[in-house]
């Protein structure tokens, strides 16, 4: 079975890589971008290792193995304790990242404060979860993989090593009014940073050219349109990762395509949804973490789970422009998209996990066909918005609408050929184009005001690499066919 990610090599520490990423654009064609990525690597040493380095350097973040990420062989009878386990481990780093910004002065007063009473007892909890998956993987007659204990322990990142280009960055805490103290940037003190921005005309150009079609590509598009979620259909669950569990996501996403989604929502719940787009026959689920613009204003969700008391705070931008487009295969025709197909895009923990499956575009309208960031927000010029855009997995193991991941069962074509890998098949690629307008950042003296980022999890500081996006397919009156057809015969349909 191939891999479902691109490849990607190991960069030394603070040193930037290149690496291919597939990005859909207007017009039904793929571009591919040459992105400049840079090592997320956690901070190996325990805290209080080295003790220079923790008298310079202020504690940034938590840093945990993903537990998730290496579960895939999962009994689906299991599948729903597991998830709900796994949420568990998201929920005590959310609250250990809690602790460690409301501790400050204890840490400052004793170097082994965050080791012993952040650190240490978050690791004996995530132990005991662990043990907890086993048992829930044993009893359903599933395997278990006893090396997983080894991911309980956690480290922490200090603030010079969180700058997405791996210098050093003491960012500071950007309070309401947008003054600095102490912290790790943001309005609520967990970031964004002035490192996180650039200013998109000084980026040389990185998108490079497409995959030669052969005689077998599917050359077609077809354009689903479901609204920018301008009624506000909002919820900090994730039915896909977390079924059954309130705020799994611990971030605020927007919600297009079927209205019945939560994290209670099944199968059945999906045909019964609704939809906000113009085709009846799309129920799919599209939905994404909202951007904020952190300028001091307070939004509805200042004072809730998922929202300002998870770090998510400012003012939500609703997009000005949502575009979904399915597009063919450049080597091969594609299949329909099998109904309640399940695809995660991106990585919303890269900042601790590292950049593997990071799949976050970030561009400016103008630039698009030219400039491509991953690792950066752009500071876009007068007249242009920002533009973040997403190009699903393009191929199926042909068996699976869901894996214990929920990445095995989908894969990347290869880059420079666009053919899947061994044992996948090509279905439409789903992808995906907002369009903010958004106030231009103000950087001065190394700190940034009026920043904006995307909803995060707590822990992983707003990086423009955790940016991710979600998909459900649900169609009937045989529309998944219908696009399969459109693109295999060279159309363009909507």
């Amino acid at each position: 079975m191939g891999r479902n990610t691109r490849k990607r090599r190991t960069p030394p520490a603070a040193k930037a890589i290149a690496a291919a990423a597939a990005l859909a654009l207007g017009g039904g064609g793929l571009l591919w971008a040459n992105f400049h990525a840079s090592a997320h690597e956690p901070d190996q040493r325990a805290w209080g290792g080295d003790r220079t380095k923790a008298a310079t350097a202020q504690v940034a973040t938590v840093s945990c193995p993903d537990v998730g990420q290496r579960l895939t062989n999962v009994p689906d009878a299991a599948r729903q304790g597991v998830a709900r386990e796994l949420a568990g481990l998201d929920r005590q780093i959310a609250e250990a990242y809690a602790r460690l910004a409301a501790t400050r002065d204890a840490q400052a007063k004793d170097p082994g404060f965050v080791r012993n009473a952040i650190v240490g007892p978050l690791g004996e909890k995530r132990a005991a979860t662990i043990d907890r998956i086993r048992v829930v993987v044993q009893r359903a007659g599933g395997s278990f993989d006893n090396t997983l204990a080894q991911l309980a322990p956690c480290t922490t990142r200090s603030t010079d090593r969180t700058d997405a280009a791996g210098g050093q960055q003491n960012g500071g805490q950007q309070d309401n009014g947008g003054r600095q103290g102490g912290g790790t940037g943001g309005q609520a003190g967990n970031g964004p940073v002035a490192a996180d921005f650039v200013d998109i005309t000084k980026v040389a150009p990185n998108v490079q050219g497409r995959p030669r079609r052969t005689a077998d590509a599917s050359t077609g598009t077809f354009t689903t349109r479901c609204g920018v979620n301008a009624n506000k259909n909002h919820n900090t669950d994730n039915v896909i990762v977390a079924p059954g569990v309130t705020n799994g996501a611990h971030h605020l996403h927007d919600y297009v395509g079927n209205q019945k989604v939560d994290a209670f929502a099944g199968d059945r719940t999906f045909l019964q949804g609704g939809t906000s787009c113009e085709n009846p026959g799309d129920l799919s689920s599209y939905y994404w973490p909202v951007v904020r613009v952190q300028d001091g204003t307070r939004d509805f969700d200042q004072n809730a789970d998922g929202g300002g008391k998870e770090g998510n705070v400012g003012r939500i931008l609703t997009p000005v422009q949502a575009e979904i487009k399915y597009v063919g295969s450049p080597a091969a025709k594609v299949v329909a998209m099998p109904r309640f197909l399940r695809i995660i895009t991106g990585d919303a923990k890269t900042t601790t996990n590292g950049p593997a499956n990071a799949n976050a575009h970030w561009s400016c309208t103008g630039f698009e066909n030219r400039v491509q960031l991953t690792e950066r927000y752009p500071v876009c010029p007068q007249g242009s918005k920002v533009v973040r855009s997403f190009a699903f997995q393009s191929c199926w193991d042909g068996r699976n609408t869901d894996s214990a991941n929920h990445r095995t069962h989908v894969a990347f074509a290869d880059p420079a050929s666009g053919v899947c890998p061994n044992g996948f098949k090509a279905i439409p690629q789903l992808t995906m184009r907002l369009v903010y307008a958004v106030p231009p950042p103000v950087i001065r003296n190394g700190r940034v005001q009026n920043a904006y980022a995307v909803d995060g999890f707590p822990e992983q500081l707003h990086k423009p690499a955790t940016d991710h996006d979600d998909f459900i397919s649900v169609t009937r009156n045989g529309l998944a066919g219908r696009i399969a057809d459109c693109l295999n015969r060279g159309r363009n349909c909507a």
